[in-house]
């Protein structure tokens, strides 16, 4: 019977099965089904499917396993069945091939984002590769196939987890779009020596955007690697034909280009999306008479040079990095941006603020799934008009990783220093409910983007040439439900680059005592959310709406008196306990950040009576060129 390790070693071009998501599609299974729990459900199908592919020619057979991951099974409810529906694949991609083909495991990814831009742990990974990669064995598989990779991180996950329960071959696979990188914006001359370096038996590249794509990826990898390649495209970019999505690549044209892949120095040829076994069939006469040009130089193979810069001292970025760092008191005020076009009330509010002396502005991203002008646009517009600085609120609501990559680096370039990291609320706690949010990547992963900017470097390890120099904060909350989930996002948080930290509105200077006690071993100032009450519906609103905030009994009674006497008390006590509030916390922390209620900005201005501030001066500080 022939295995994965035989093929490596014959040093001759194979085939590898095509597509079988798209077969499985043509039988008539509809895309809401689980197409791994067919090993189980319709097993006849599968492997008839499996032995189609031996008949045209496939001498490397893939099993119906790419999504059979728990953490992908458990969106269908069977991360149980993982063990057993991989055990089965095995098990009918053997049978049908029946000693002609060799048999490896497919492993894609887990479908979710992994640390540094995920929740998900290395090691929490590695586990879950663990157990699809154990039924694989258990139905005797002769290695493996990691593919449509995007994360190096990831892949390495994977391949340490198979290395972890033996010593099977490996191929490794990444995916790489239009630009001819991953979606992290790797390069196939970077990822071929780390995969290399990890000990993957074969490089390649599968899916992509077609012949074309994979073709120069592989060329780039024929030049870095001395490993044997892989090349598995889609059959061409999808075009929407009516309600179906059609690849359009012959197996004629795949099959000219899988012939110009292995003259390139691939050993592993065969296809991917859209591809079935008329495109095998075509490419097994093609590349019969070809082989592989491939120059073993180890010497020669380049190793990454992007590394990562010392960042900008944070004292040297902002005016807020120099109190920051210098262990002064800062006050910064919230204010929300118009939701017209005219900027000009925002720009009268932020010369109060500049005028009393605030240090900077905080301007919210969206909150509460609010549509308003752009935080980015409204605080370059304040620096640029009134000069004093703002801290924008960046939320991941409403971007992909690319586009908060994009949005960052002209900040960076415009002059935007100051950055307050968050989640973003979701829309459905907004006007537009039916607005649907992206959440790419959440706080974490963005304090970890954000973190390698400051030092040169894109997510996918790119140099950038000149570094960001932004002050990097985030959000915590004192008053979490589930505290000890707060505190461990607030680690990683923190350990991701967090170099300053605001929370909710602060009513129970007891809860935020306790919460002091616990993050002192950080190390990063806190700067305390302070909210003025106008009114004893708004303080129940915060109470019973405002996900995060908490305001104890003592404090709603206090505004319910006030209310009883009329809007005026009530406006004045809440803004008495915010000053008792600001008096109170400024012996626990380093900074507050005052809410300007309902765009009342001479309110919070009152309640900053109590920290005695002085007007900042523009000579304080020069900004990093």
């Amino acid at each position: 019977m022939k295995t994965l390790a035989d093929l490596i070693a014959d040093g001759r071009v194979h085939v590898v099965d095509g597509a079988m998501g798209t077969m499985l599609y043509g039988r008539g299974m509809f895309l809401n089904v689980c197409y791994d729990e067919l090993n189980l459900k319709q097993p006849g199908v599968v492997r008839d499917i499996h032995r189609e592919y031996v008949r045209a020619g496939a001498e490397l057979i893939e099993t119906n396993t790419f999504g059979a991951n728990p953490v992908k099974l458990a969106t269908c409810g069977l991360a149980d069945e993982t063990e057993r529906i991989n055990t089965v694949a095995a098990e009918l991609a053997r049978e049908a091939a029946g000693g002609r083909a060799a048999v490896v495991g497919a492993v894609g990814p887990l479908g979710i984002r992994i640390e540094p831009f995920g929740e998900m742990s290395v090691g929490e990974a590695r586990a879950a590769f663990s157990r699809q990669i154990q039924g694989l064995l258990d139905g005797g598989v002769s290695g493996f196939v990691l593919e449509t990779f995007s994360d190096v991180a990831e892949i390495r996950a994977a391949l340490e987890a198979v290395r972890s329960l033996c010593d099977l071959p490996v191929i490794a696979q990444m995916t790489v779009g239009t630009d001819g990188k991953t979606h992290y914006g790797t390069d196939p001359e970077v990822f071929g020596p780390e995969l290399e370096a990890m000990g993957a038996d074969v490089i390649g590249v599968n899916c992509s955007v077609g012949p074309h794509g994979v073709l120069e990826a592989i060329e780039k990898l024929a030049r870095v690697t001395t490993r044997p390649l892989s090349a598995q495209p889609n059959a061409g970019l999808p075009r929407e034909v009516g309600d179906r999505k059609i690849y359009m690549a012959s197996p004629e044209y795949m099959a000219s280009y899988a012939r110009r892949m292995v003259e390139t120095g691939a050993r592993f040829v065969g296809g991917c999306c859209g591809t079935i076994p008329e495109h095998i069939k075509a490419i097994v006469g093609f590349v019969q008479s070809v082989s592989p040009r491939h120059v073993h130089a180890p010497t020669a193979v380049p190793q990454p040079v992007a590394t990562a810069v010392e960042p900008v001292p944070l004292a040297r970025r902002s005016r807020l990095g120099t109190k920051l760092a210098t262990g002064q008191f800062v006050t910064t005020v919230e204010i929300v941006p118009p939701k017209g076009v005219d900027p000009g009330p925002m720009f009268d509010q932020v010369r109060l603020l500049k005028a009393a002396g605030v240090d900077a502005v905080n301007v919210p991203d969206g909150p509460r799934a609010q549509s308003r002008m752009g935080a980015l646009l409204s605080a370059l517009m304040i620096e640029r008009e009134v000069g004093l600085e703002a801290v924008v609120h960046y939320a991941c609501r409403d971007r992909n990783l690319l586009g908060m990559l994009s949005d960052l680096l002209g900040a960076s370039a415009a002059g935007i220093h100051n950055l307050l990291i968050i989640t973003g609320d979701p829309p459905k706690m907004g006007p537009y409910p039916e607005a649907t949010a992206v959440f790419d990547i959440d706080s974490i992963g963005l304090t970890n983007l954000v973190s390698r900017l400051n030092r040169g470097l894109d997510p996918g390890g790119n140099p950038l040439g000149q570094p960001t120099s932004f002050v990097v904060g985030v959000g915590v909350n004192p008053a979490a439900p589930d505290l000890e989930r707060e505190l461990r996002r607030f680690a990683w948080k923190v350990d991701a680059g967090a170099e300053f930290a605001v929370t909710q509105p602060i009513f129970d200077l007891d809860q935020l005592d306790r919460f002091m006690a616990r993050v002192e071993p950080f190390g990063i100032p806190i700067l305390a959310g302070i909210w003025p009450l106008v009114s004893l519906r708004n303080a129940e609103f915060l109470a019973n709406e405002v996900p995060g905030v908490s305001v104890p009994d003592s404090v709603l009674d206090r505004m319910r008196q006030a209310s009883a006497r009329g809007k005026e008390e009530a406006l004045a006590e809440g803004v008495r306990i915010s000053q008792e509030m600001l008096a109170a916390v400024a012996e626990r922390v380093q900074g507050v950040q005052v809410a300007a209620p309902l765009g009342r900005v001479p309110v919070a201005l009152e309640v900053l009576e109590a920290a005695h501030i002085e007007p900042v001066t523009s000579q304080s500080y020069t900004p990093e060129s």
